[in-house]
């Protein structure tokens, strides 16, 4: 294969200057400034780096509470410090390290792998991170202040409502991670629409990188499975703030909603985690056995059923709670079913191993370890999965440690592999043979040593969640083991990081695709450059590095896809979702301050709502507003002309409206989203209508009725004068569009009005029994999207007057029109299940 020789650099400047334009235009801003960069190369290595930090800290965590249960009756920390740092450990692992760490490494690397110049909402992205920084750092800061949660990582209720955890402690829980969750849902809107429409032409889905596709899969998975949880924030925390009863047994509330919700987001998280790792398996091992990844089709097709699968199995945390015997049998075996899709990964990375010759490198030893631990792992699932064995273990440490096993031996040795593959791409450097055998020995041993003992303590009868033990039960010495292997576990991660210091400077320069990969993240020089490949090429297959031999040179010249940036813009290209034909150059915004403002507004609007200084937050709240209409006011400038020269002789307009547009993609997927929340709520509603005696609720009368009629006709005449002032807008009649967004604005805020007045008429409050609170919550959902909807078109109509929605202009209109109708379709579905539904009960 041409290949740059080891430790060449790219042409110096000068030698080429449509190389020297994209160098100027992608240049990072120096000083302080560079801060304000939003290209994904920095924005991901900043992810990175906070990850790994709070790693450390959840690390540091782990460390003290095996420390103070090395020997029995033990005094070394008081249980409320244990209760403290257990919650956050748990915490801190699953919601601020291992969704954002996998997030991280797609934002760094995605856009290289598919051809693209940066994702397709740079500032977005930006958002997401500094969002992530400061609600970490604001949940993470609660433990120095005596001030962390201390109710388990899932926060069951009643322990975390107001009658046990009276504090502020629940609350920078239920607020500092209900904002990190922001960051992860950007984060997921990225990578799908980057995957979907920021492919290099030729790149059909049968052609994508298998990372991508597992990619593709997790984005899907966050929206999907975040929501619940956000829902169960969100009531959680109305009921302390408020006293909404929605879990309280005394006003018709259930408890077990709580484990619901949460198990619902809960356990397809754990694939959430587990399945960008074995992307980044699937990606390794190839090239360290210098051979496509066998059945790839057939790995594709097991990741969607894995994704798929895992949303059936929330019960399977709830055994022990009393559920209906045919339930359980459901969840039982849809537990065990999953590991079928789980099985054909691991029986195509053995395939791969044998078609070829291992090169032991130290990623390749990591990728060695997941596959032993999670085989593991995997299989005291399918033991748990059985409901009289899970009865006898539930709440032992036995489940603790099956949790490690998949966990870290799924998650975290692929990411150390990951980290070791492709840290020349942010370095230029490759780290120490030496030291990472040394760190993959004591890593893997170390692991051992602290969780295969927790098996056996947990048969013994040892309960997890417990600050100190007696002596005599025979737990001693395992504890006493497990914590010496967490100890040899926390030096193989140091001599990690020590390495990923120290080979910046005095490690070998990797020079041009050190590992001879396949994929196209290795074409770009390393360190890689902010601008990824110097032309985007026709791609014809998997691995189009080993395939096609004259690839290297011919982008490294800019014969392919925009090869400069004469325009003075960032620019990338946007495909067709199928076929990956070239449609839009897409002009990406430059560095700007505005997404870390944003993210530092809606952090301290939250970290003031943790102490009911509510109308500071609504004023940081406003803040936010005026900085995301700054934000958005200098999108959909007019380009002249409107078309450009991408290269291979091929022009593309510049600016396009529609719904094929990767804005109005981005819009969908968040309104997915929001309904999945939404329906999170309904299904709140059923639950209780179920569980409580308060149930079935009263009717309501004609007058009632006939209010929520007229709601309906307000919600559906809203919509109609969107769509109508669309229709307008591209008429050219200016005056009859702003006309028609005045009747949208008023039909709307008259549906709200209308639909709280249906409660209040049948004298239904909110605080007295957990149907009014259910109620009324969807009350407020359809309020807060007819508040947003009213921004939305008092925006249109601004945009209008400015003259920057026109007949060529109009895609925030759709885009707008899209929230709209979603805002009627919430209201009309609110309506339905609040007045129809009790006259058939």
């Amino acid at each position: 294969m041409t290949a740059l020789k080891k430790g060449e650099d790219a042409p110096p400047e000068g030698a080429d200057p449509g190389l020297d334009q994209l160098r100027r235009v992608w240049a990072q801003p120096k000083g302080l400034s560079g801060y304000k960069e939003i290209n994904n190369t920095d924005v991901g290595r900043w992810y990175i780096i906070t990850g790994l930090f709070f790693f450390v800290a959840a690390g540091i965590m782990a460390l003290m509470i095996r420390a103070q249960l090395a020997v029995p009756e033990n005094d070394l920390i008081s249980h409320e410090l244990y209760n403290q740092l257990f919650t956050m450990h748990g915490t801190t692992m699953m919601f601020l390290f291992a969704v954002p760490i996998m997030e991280a490494i797609a934002v760094y690397v995605l856009p290289n792998m598919l051809g693209a110049r940066d994702l397709p909402f740079p500032r977005l992205s930006s958002y997401g991170y500094w969002a992530y920084l400061f609600g970490g750092l604001m949940a993470l800061s609660s433990l120095f202040f005596g001030l962390a949660p201390n109710s388990g990582w899932f926060m069951y209720v009643p322990l975390s409502g107001p009658e046990y955890s009276p504090g502020v402690n629940a609350d920078f829980w239920l607020l500092g991670i209900g904002f990190v969750e922001v960051s992860a849902v950007a984060a997921s809107i990225e990578i799908i629409v980057g995957v979907l429409k920021f492919r290099p032409p030729g790149m059909s889905p049968d052609r994508m990188p298998i990372y991508a596709w597992y990619m593709l899969v997790f984005g899907f998975m966050v929206l999907f499975g975040f929501p619940p949880l956000v829902l169960g924030d969100l009531l959680l925390e109305m009921e302390r703030a408020f006293h909404w009863p929605f879990f309280d047994v005394e006003r018709g509330g259930d408890p077990l909603l709580w484990q619901h919700l949460f198990w619902l987001f809960g356990h397809p998280e754990v694939y959430i985690i587990f399945l960008p790792a074995a992307g980044i398996v699937s990606t390794v091992l190839p090239t360290f056995v210098q051979k496509p990844l066998f059945g790839y089709s057939w790995v594709v097709l097991a990741a969607v059923g894995t994704g798929f699968i895992s949303f059936g199995l929330w019960v399977h945390h709830m055994y022990a709670t009393g559920i209906p015997t045919l339930s359980l049998s459901f969840f039982s075996a849809a537990s065990m079913a999953v590991a079928i899709p789980s099985g054909i990964q691991v029986f195509c990375w053995i395939a791969t191993l044998l078609n070829g010759r291992p090169i032991l490198k130290t990623p390749m030893l990591f990728i060695l370890g997941f596959l032993f631990i999670f085989v593991l792992g995997g299989l005291t699932g399918v033991m748990v999965a059985s409901v009289p064995f899970d009865w006898q273990v539930h709440d032992s440490y036995f489940v603790v440690a099956h949790l490690h096993y998949v966990l870290i031996g799924g998650m975290v040795f692929p990411l150390f592999a990951g980290l070791y593959y492709w840290m020349p791409l942010a370095t230029g450097r490759l780290m120490s043979e030496r030291l990472g055998r040394w760190a993959f020995g004591l890593m893997f041993v170390g692991f051992n040593v602290t969780f295969f003992p927790m098996h056996i303590v947990g048969l013994m009868g040892m309960p997890r969640r417990v600050y100190t033990y007696p002596a005599g039960f025979g737990w001693d010495w395992y504890n006493l083991t497990a914590t010496v292997g967490a100890f040899m576990l926390a030096a193989g991660v140091a001599v990690v990081l020590f390495d990923s210091w120290w080979h910046r400077r005095r490690g070998p320069k990797a020079g041009f695709n050190p590992w001879n990969a396949g994929t196209l993240e290795w074409l770009t020089p390393t360190p890689s450059v902010n601008y990824g490949l110097r032309s985007v090429p026709v791609i014809k297959s998997h691995y189009p590095l080993w395939d096609n031999p004259d690839l290297v040179e011919s982008v490294r010249r800019g014969e392919w896809y925009l090869p400069d940036a004469r325009s003075g813009h960032r620019e990338t290209i946007r495909s067709s979702t199928v076929a990956s034909r070239p449609e839009q150059v897409v002009r990406l915004p430059h560095p700007t301050w505005l997404p870390m403002i944003a993210a530092f507004f809606t952090a301290a609007s939250f970290g003031v709502a943790i102490f009911k200084l509510w109308w500071i937050a609504g004023l940081l709240m406003g803040c936010l507003l005026i900085c995301s209409v700054v934000w958005l006011w200098g999108t959909e400038d007019r380009p002249s002309p409107n078309r450009y020269d991408v290269g291979c002789g091929e022009t593309l307009p510049i600016h396009l409206n529609g719904p094929n547009t990767h804005s109005f993609w981005g819009m969908a997927l968040l309104l997915i989203f929001d309904g999945t929340a939404y329906l999170s709520l309904v299904f709140s509603y059923f639950f209780i209508w179920t569980a409580s005696p308060e149930f079935p609720p009263p009717r309501f009368e004609g007058g009632e009725m006939a209010v929520a009629a007229a709601c309906a006709v307000a919600m559906l005449l809203g919509s109609a004068a969107a769509r109508l002032s669309v229709h307008a807008n591209r008429r050219g009649r200016h005056g009859l569009y702003q006309l028609l967004l005045l009747v949208n604005a008023a039909s709307f805020a008259a549906g709200a009005l209308l639909m709280a007045q249906t409660l209040r008429m049948a004298g239904l409050g909110p605080t007295e029994n957990a149907y009014g609170a259910v109620l009324w919550m969807m009350v407020s959902w359809t309020g807060f999207h007819v508040a947003i909807s009213l921004i939305m078109t008092a925006y249109c109509a601004a945009r209008g007057l400015a003259g920057r929605i026109d007949a060529e202009r109009y895609q925030t209109l759709l885009n707008s029109e899209l929230f709209w109708h979603f805002t009627t379709a919430v209201t009309l579905a609110s309506l339905a299940v609040m007045h129809l539904f009790p006259q058939v009960a």
